[in-house]
């Protein structure tokens, strides 16, 4: 059962967006369990606000010293060299990111020293700048992850934002990124699988292991090493079924293929005119085919939300004016899709 405060992925990204944006350089902890994209909505806003490549320290991998520096003598005492993968704004730049990674992993002699950089933004003599924010991360114990205890001190110092899993993001993300069709049609139909933790496997399905999953998959490799033989094997049957998937290019064509039966099917078909379409005359038919076959609703909203991320607003009008069922469709649902934090605004 969720957390009343947990963020999905688009969630977080809003809220660091805002932060970068309003210049708030407040510590901020990002928890949740593994695989699911934290560093990678850190990467996002980076991006977006035109900063440098995140400084991604895994803190897990690191000594005390590697933080703290190096002792070198200096008329008769001892200075501290910090390290160079410690932001400086010469080499740096003045604005950016430092992502203390798996911080919880780190053992307390390493957590000692990040606690002086994080509450003090400084180590010794050296000194964040002041441009640069410092966020981190780390899995639950829940997670089955090998962690320890925050201190206290800590623990009160950070801002703590909870992210689950989401789908409707991984699906953003899956368009975005252009992973296999036959990957993400599964995960609509058997959301429960986008993260399943089984403590007894060592591969088990997450965002991150589906996208290596689409990786094998695109290339005719079997995905069981990247999620697991029982997800992998639900997968297989479910290929299997797509063999009813109709023509789909003969949809675009304006011609009016048999539906298939089957609800997994059902969103192979949707998923795939979504990926196919081009332009507002293969919108108007696709979408018309999939209203004229009684495609359940939840069906055609994965077919405009996946075709408004692949193509231009006005497409998506443009085959508005030339299919009146889409037109329609479009009608009834727009006030459900405007308020609808999943799907977000489509028209």
């Amino acid at each position: 059962m969720s957390r009343p405060e947990e963020m999905t992925p688009a969630q977080l990204l809003a809220f660091l967006d805002r932060l970068v944006a309003e210049n708030l350089t407040l510590s901020l902890m990002i928890w949740g369990p593994p695989g699911i994209g934290k560093s990678s909505v850190v990467r996002q806003v980076a991006q977006k606000h035109g900063l440098p490549e995140p400084i991604d320290l895994r803190l897990s991998q690191l000594a005390p010293t590697d933080l703290r520096g190096l002792p070198v003598p200096e008329n008769g005492v001892s200075r501290w060299w910090p390290p160079e993968f410690l932001p400086r704004e010469e080499v740096h730049g003045p604005r950016g990111i430092l992502f203390l990674d798996e911080l919880n992993m780190a053992p307390p002699a390493v957590q000692g020293i990040a606690q002086q950089l994080i509450l003090d933004r400084q180590v010794g003599t050296y000194r964040v700048p002041s441009g640069w924010f410092i966020w981190a991360a780390g899995n639950r114990k829940e997670d089955a992850a090998s962690v320890y205890a925050m201190p206290a001190p800590l623990a009160n110092r950070f801002l703590h934002l909870h992210i689950r899993p989401d789908l409707d993001a991984f699906t953003q993300y899956a368009v975005r990124n252009g992973l296999h069709g036959d990957i993400l049609a599964f995960l609509r139909f058997r959301p429960q699988l986008l993260h399943q933790l089984h403590r007894e496997e060592p591969a088990w399905p997450s965002p991150r292991s589906w996208e290596m999953a689409s990786r094998l998959h695109a290339r005719g490799l079997p995905i069981a090493p990247a999620v697991g033989p029982g997800t992998a094997g639900e997968f297989e049957a479910f290929l299997r079924v797509l063999q009813q998937v109709p023509d789909l290019e003969a949809v675009l064509q304006g011609q009016n293929p048999r539906p298939p039966k089957e609800l997994s099917a059902r969103y192979a078909a949707a998923v795939g005119l979504a990926q196919r379409v081009a332009e507002a005359r293969q919108v108007a038919r696709a979408g018309g085919w999939l209203i004229q076959n009684n495609f359940p609703d939840e069906l055609l909203y994965l077919f405009a939300f996946i075709t408004l991320e692949r193509l231009d607003r006005g497409v998506w009008a443009e085959a508005t004016q030339q299919s009146p069922e889409l037109n329609q469709f479009g009608q009834r649902y727009f006030q459900f899709s405007a308020e609808s934090t999943g799907w977000g605004s489509l028209w």
